[in-house]
């Protein structure tokens, strides 16, 4: 694995246990940002240091997993990305940002770090499943070379899905 990795404005790593408060307050716990993801927001502190606990597991059993996106310049913790494995067997690329960094092409450049360590990784394909309402987060997948491939129901609802071969 050769996260950390930098990107021209972004550094993925690894959570720590004291990214808990901020990612709570800022991704896991807001309704607006989660509203397209999973079944929404975390109900509190412990859910998202343990969705925290669950990435650091994912990467040690698969090589890959969710890291914190955070500003290069600042330090500030802005989002989640990366690569996790589907219950379907594929390896989905996925990222949520805090409301602070919508429309600064963040998801496009963590999206780029994350492609590369799937390459790195030996990876064939990933896919993006996509809300249908969420057309914004289409638009970056397209951006970063995906092709649609459909729909599936996720988390009780329609999703688009998305492929890009590596």
């Amino acid at each position: 694995m050769t996260i950390p990795r930098a990107g021209a404005r972004l550094v993925l790593r690894a959570f720590t246990p004291a990214d808990a408060p901020a990612a709570h307050e800022l991704i896991y716990g807001d309704p607006e940002v989660m509203r397209h993801v999973g079944d929404g927001p975390l109900r509190d502190l412990a859910a998202t240091q343990a969705l925290l606990e669950a990435y650091a597991a994912h990467q040690v059993q698969r090589g890959f997993g969710f890291w914190a996106v955070e500003e290069r310049a600042t330090g500030a913790l802005v989002g989640d990305a990366g690569l996790e494995r589907t219950v379907r067997g594929e390896v989905e690329l996925g990222y949520t940002l805090a409301r602070a960094a919508w429309g600064r092409g963040y998801a496009t450049e963590a999206g780029e770090l994350c492609l590369a360590e799937a390459r790195e990784l030996g990876l064939r394909e990933v896919v993006g499943v996509v809300d249908v309402r969420h057309p914004a987060s289409v638009r970056v997948l397209e951006k970063l070379g995906f092709r649609p491939d459909g729909e599936r129901i996720a988390y009780g609802r329609p999703h688009h899905v998305l492929r890009r071969a590596l």
